[in-house]
């Protein structure tokens, strides 16, 4: 083991531990000492968030009737601007700090106009930390805001959170509205300062459809996103008036999944200034798509709007079908899962006091919508189901094959149980565990084929790597329900070894490995291999994505070797670069795993000091989503347009 050591009651720390130590950051200081804590973190997600902080604060003016276009630009050099045609950021002096309101937002902590609910100059607004601004400008290299209020055109501009210089009149100006531009800083965001287009184009259409009418634009002027044609930048410019109901729509054509129902269900409810909003519609797809947001902000990790939406659709779909005869008296009660099978919903709540988990705002905390939503979801689900036979129908049908489904899932596991209850050991027998007990210390190699699983087996370090060999191609679980992946050949052993169970059962906490590699050949069928066991882990063990267990081990494509000198090569630009650095060598292009020894296959793919790995990540649940159903899914047209739009990145083995 390197450097590694325990520290012990005898071993103290030499330094005196007195007032001295007890630092207090000052201004903007903390955000750039611990930005993880204000925008998640510093890699691509965090970059992308300083967009989305400034574009909130523009929606929140259209939230509070003042902004209808929202433009935002990605300049050359990852410059961004957003501008808005709202009110502007007030000018005059903030009378507690004694400077102008809007240099107070943009370099003190918790300052803003959203605090005071009633009486702010927001009734509704996602930037409820007040921290927004700030932070932006405290990561950014500079930044420029101008506000055109009052008839007049304002400027300042700040370095690294610090302004440079006061606050000036530039000039009259015959509209209101902001305009903030800036430039990451490369100092706190070292992995990467570049803007992915697709990526805030998805986020900004979610905004253009939470708030119908608002117009936003997002433009890319860098040259390598021009036109080969006319030199005209990437432009898109998006506006629904239709709101959730045609972002509903929306999620269902990009899957391209035959609707149950024609009409997309709208429901509205309000409770005070509460307002909540749910569009949803069944397709003939096993999964469920589920998008929630407060104040226009997105909570992947739900809350009480999304409890109180779950609880209130399978309460009135059970409590309708057995009034109707929908439901026997001697069938069992349907459950959440199987009234969400095949459902795409958009959950969208507005209130004046959104109690959100931390500045990232993953959840909503609000206790008072969950009994707005369940309460709204129930009468007005209740209403479509009766004015809608046809569509009734239909959604019971679908409910009821997923309940049927469930049914003969939970047999074939019991089945499987008593199988494995008689059997000598549980494990399967293709496994090689390892020796180590403690999962956060060991690792399991999900191998494509047994020559190279036996490779692996004599090559591992057995202390700590488990190997469990798989042959043939597995089911696509994109096409298949939960019952089909019971008894499985292919996939129960991967659910036995690793030991957390599958869809409701799923218990993170009895995870025997917290590393999960996929080791497949570095060809097309290794990447059907790997895309299948991805597609699987997604549906029905996401957790062990989103918690950044799985892996897929990279082996090198060639071997390059002169004399007793070996060197590997993972891809093409990196041969070529060996190759001219050893002039003469000879260069084997390996065909799979099987091929390497195991000592080269400890080497170069499986030796955590220099194996080469990626860890599997969601960073947006939705087009996650999106793209499994697209390329897994049974319609061929939607396959083929993606792979015509994608085809330039492809790595083509021939």
């Amino acid at each position: 083991m390197a450097d590694e050591r325990n520290i012990t009651q005898n071993e103290r720390v030499e330094n005196d531990y007195d007032g001295s130590q007890i630092q207090v950051l000052k201004g903007l200081e903390a955000v750039r000492k611990r930005p993880g804590m204000y925008i998640g973190s510093t890699g691509p997600s965090g970059l992308h968030h300083l967009v989305y902080e400034i574009v909130d604060n523009a929606i929140d003016e259209a939230l509070a009737g003042y902004c209808t276009h929202i433009e935002v630009a990605i300049k050359e050099g990852d410059v961004i601007q957003v501008a808005d045609n709202g009110r502007g950021i007030p000018v005059d002096i903030q009378p507690e700090m004694g400077i102008p309101a809007v240099t107070v937002a943009y370099t003190v902590l918790h300052a803003g106009g959203k605090f005071g609910g009633e009486n702010s100059g927001y009734k509704v607004a996602g930037g409820l930390h007040g921290v927004g601004a700030s932070v932006v400008n405290a990561l950014s290299e500079w930044l420029t805001v101008q506000v055109r209020r009052d008839g007049f055109e304002y400027k300042q501009s700040f370095k690294r959170g610090e302004p440079d210089g006061p606050l000036e009149k530039i000039g009259p100006a015959a509209s209101t509205g902001t305009c903030v531009t800036f430039k990451p800083d490369p100092e706190m965001f070292l992995e990467t300062t570049v803007y992915d287009y697709d990526t805030l184009c998805t986020r900004l259409r979610e905004e253009a459809f939470l708030n119908a009418g608002v117009r936003i634009t997002l433009t890319d002027e860098r040259a390598q996103s021009r036109s080969e044609v006319d030199n005209s930048p990437r432009r898109e410019s998006m506006c629904y008036e239709g709101g959730l109901s045609s972002f509903v729509k929306y999620l269902n054509e990009k899957r391209q999944t035959t609707v149950l129902h024609p009409q997309v269900i709208h429901l509205h409810g309000q409770q005070g200034d509460a307002v909540a909003e749910v569009a949803l519609q069944y397709n003939d797809s096993f999964s469920e798509l589920l998008l929630s947001f407060a104040n226009n902000v997105r909570t992947p990790e739900g809350g009480t709007h999304e409890e109180g939406f779950k609880a209130a659709l399978t309460r009135v779909i059970n409590d309708f079908g057995r009034e109707k005869g929908y439901l026997k008296e001697k069938d069992e009660n349907l459950s959440g899962n199987d009234v969400r099978e095949g459902l795409i919903c958009v959950i969208s709540v507005k209130l004046t006091e959104a109690q959100f988990e931390g500045q990232t705002k993953a959840k909503l905390g609000n206790t008072e919508i969950r009994g707005l939503v369940s309460g709204m979801v129930y009468d007005k689900m209740r209403e479509f189901l009766e004015e809608n036979p046809g569509a009734a129908k239909a959604i019971y049908e679908k409910a009821t094959q997923a309940a049927r489904a469930r049914e003969a899932a939970r047999k074939a596991r019991d089945l499987v149980r008593r199988k494995s209850a008689l059997e000598s050991t549980r494990m399967p027998g293709k496994l090689h565990d390892c020796r180590e007990k403690d999962p956060s210390k060991t690792e399991i190699y999900i191998v494509e084929g047994d020559s190279a699983g036996g490779s692996a087996k004599m090559g591992r370090d057995s202390n700590i790597q488990a190997i469990l060999p798989l042959w043939g191609k597995m089911l696509n679980v994109e096409k298949a329900r939960l019952d089909k992946v019971y008894g499985n050949q292919k996939l129960m052993p991967v659910v036995t070894a690793l030991g957390c169970g599958i869809g409701e059962e799923f218990d993170i906490n009895k995870l025997r490995y917290h590393k999960v590699f996929i080791m497949a050949d570095a060809d097309v069928d290794g990447s059907h291999i790997c895309t299948l066991m991805l597609t699987f882990f997604f549906r029905f063990m996401r957790p062990l994505i989103e918690g950044g267990y799985v892996y897929i081990a990279q082996p090198p494509l060639f071997k390059v070797q002169k004399g007793n000198v070996v060197k590997y090569a993972y891809d093409d630009k990196e041969m070529a670069r060996l190759s001219a650095e050893m002039p003469g060598a000879k260069i084997n292009r390996y065909k799979g795993l099987g091929e390497m020894n195991p000592e080269q296959l400890w080497e170069t793919t499986m030796n955590p000091d220099n194996r080469v790995i990626v860890q599997i990540t969601i960073e947006d649940a939705e087009k996650a989503d999106e793209a499994f159903t697209i390329l897994m899914g049974d319609k061929v047209e939607p396959r083929r347009e993606f792979i015509e739009k994608n085809a330039k990145y492809a790595t083509l083995d021939v």
